[in-house]
């Protein structure tokens, strides 16, 4: 069992963002990864950031994974909404294609092939993993500003 916190965010919407995953074993951090973009959205860089957390687990063959998102959109879309947008052919209930459809079905390959525990946790209340990664984002979204 691995615990990974993820964060995404930018600097505008849209605007130059960053990503990151931090790993967390006993309440320290174990290892974290970030990236960014000079031109993308808080959604896409939240969904960056799981599917490069998950791409990490799976590469060090591990299959039980508690994931901690502050963002709802993640824990909604791939928990609720993604099975309706796939019955949907990638549409919306209001017949709009799915945004970030793209990452969307490279998040959903990825869940379906391991074992993932989707947990919300709120951002900005002290919680050291959701932190740390919110510092990696900012420092990656600092470099395209």
């Amino acid at each position: 069992m691995i615990v990974i916190y993820t964060d995404g965010g930018c600097s505008g919407n849209p605007g130059p963002g960053g990503w990151a995953f931090v790993v967390s074993e006993m309440g320290e951090i174990k290892e974290y990864r970030s990236g960014g973009d000079k031109a993308t959205t808080n959604n896409k860089m939240e969904l960056t950031a799981v599917i490069n957390a998950l791409k990490y687990a799976k590469s060090i063959g591990e299959c039980d994974i508690t994931i901690l998102t502050d963002s709802q959109y993640v824990k909604n879309g791939i928990t609720q909404w993604i099975f309706s947008w796939k019955r949907n052919g990638w549409r919306t209930s209001g017949k709009a294609p799915v945004k970030n459809m793209e990452y969307w079905v490279e998040l959903d390959a990825l869940n379906q092939e391991l074992n993932v525990d989707w947990q919300w946790v709120k951002g900005h209340a002290g919680i050291l993993g959701n932190e740390e990664c919110d510092r990696l984002v900012r420092m990656e979204t600092a470099k395209y500003l």
